[in-house]
């Protein structure tokens, strides 16, 4: 039996989700497998709701993550927790030796045949040093930094070192010219013979469909934009903050919008009018009424889909996974507000690419609203030439590459 040790990183939702639709595929090219899970926090317990007959084989492990600020990481506290301790948190280098040393006890234990990792370096570190063939997953390696950000250089040195160390480096990517990861990656020339792009972990198509719901009906024939909040709580709540105060532009008085807030609660879910009148999405739709915003908790994958195909725009903050999703199956134009500077660096290379807008302010999202309203047809062609070029079938081509590491190890 194949023992398969996956490291998934457990800040943000991207490393989750594209380790989820590997593991929809994998077994059908590394068969009699035996799957160990690793990660933390709310991965972990994803983990836990996915897969509830391998609850034995999922593991909790202290994988060191930054600081939560307003938005994002609180990039002065995580730099004070490098050797204080912060928030409760251990100094950041006795996480990692508490970490790497727990790491070390799993592999002496479980005997792996191969690692896949997506985000957690310190795996690639073990697996080396015990001849184990490793795969680490990513969209990052050494990404261009904010002027203000040049501190951040050593820490990404590092980080850079210990994906290097990899047997394989596989590009959650489009091969080049039609990498929007590629601003985040500057692989150097030693490391570039290890690299493969097996393309973007996509949402299947393969959606089997069902009664349109409620929402879908009420949005069907419309006009309006998707506002997607993302990422973990505190990403997610700023981005929120930084909408509504976008919303009170006089511009977005007749707006249409749709605003998933990515949480599994229904109480969120709701539809203003024009007047501020509050109903229900059922109500909504029975009354036909002239709405101006839906506030859904989480969309169904359908829900999802018939969104993505109707709206005129989405307005994202740049993480990966999403602008690929948008980009090229969907090719809907995308206004980015980054979080991270790795969210900039897609944002500015899908700008470059005629593909969408980068927006850092309030008034720049309401001028690239109205840029796009003008410039449907410009655009089109450029999301169109991009779409054709996108590849979608990462899940299957990094099992086919786990595959080939375990033939290979023979």
């Amino acid at each position: 039996m194949t023992k398969i040790g996956e490291f998934i990183y457990p800040w943000g939702n991207g490393h989750y989700t594209r380790m989820s639709r590997l593991n929809r595929v994998l077994k059908e090219y590394v068969t009699d497998t035996n799957i160990h899970y690793f990660s933390k926090g709310e991965i972990y317990k994803k983990l836990i709701k996915s897969y509830p007959d391998s609850i034995d084989n999922i593991h909790h492990i202290t994988i060191p993550t930054p600081i939560d600020g307003k938005m994002g990481p609180d990039l002065f506290r995580c730099l004070l927790n490098i050797t204080l301790p912060v928030d409760g948190m251990s100094p950041l280098i006795r996480q990692i030796i508490s970490y790497l040393r727990e790491e070390r006890r799993i592999f002496n234990e479980q005997k792996f045949d191969i690692i896949i990792s997506d985000g957690d370096m310190g795996a690639n570190v073990l697996a080396k040093n015990r001849n184990i063939p490793s795969l680490f997953i990513t969209n990052q390696f050494r990404p261009k930094l904010w002027a203000n950000h040049v501190y951040l250089y050593p820490g990404l040195e590092f980080i850079s070192r210990q994906i290097a160390k990899a047997s394989h480096i596989l590009v959650a990517d489009s091969p080049p010219p039609y990498t929007l990861s590629e601003f985040n990656l500057n692989f150097s020339k030693p490391v570039a013979k290890k690299v493969t792009y097996v393309g973007h972990f996509a949402t299947p198509n393969n959606i089997i469909p069902s009664e349109p719901t409620d929402l879908e009906l009420l949005i069907k024939n419309m006009y309006f934009g998707y506002w997607m909040r993302t990422g973990n709580k505190s990403t997610n709540d700023g981005t929120g903050l930084r909408y509504q105060k976008i919303f009170t532009d006089d511009f977005m008085a007749s707006e249409r919008r749709i605003i998933s807030h990515a949480r599994q609660d229904p109480g969120i879910d709701r539809v203003l009018d024009y007047n501020g009148r509050k109903y229900t999405i059922s109500e909504a739709y029975e009354k036909k009424v002239d709405w101006l915003q839906i506030d859904v908790g989480f969309l169904s994958e359908q829900e999802k889909n018939t969104v993505l195909e109707k709206c005129t725009y989405a307005v994202i903050n740049g993480s990966h996974t999403v602008m690929g999703e948008i980009l090229g199956q969907k090719q809907k134009p995308v206004i980015g507000i980054p979080v991270y500077d790795e969210h900039t660096n897609n944002l500015r290379w899908a700008e470059q690419k005629g593909l969408g807008i980068l927006a850092k302010n309030p008034a720049r999202v309401i001028s690239a609203i109205q840029w796009i309203q003008n410039n449907t047809e410009t655009l089109q062609e450029s999301l169109n030439k991009f779409g054709k070029n996108f590849l979608g079938d990462g899940a299957r081509n990094t099992a086919k590459m786990a595959a080939q590491a375990l033939s290979d190890k023979k």
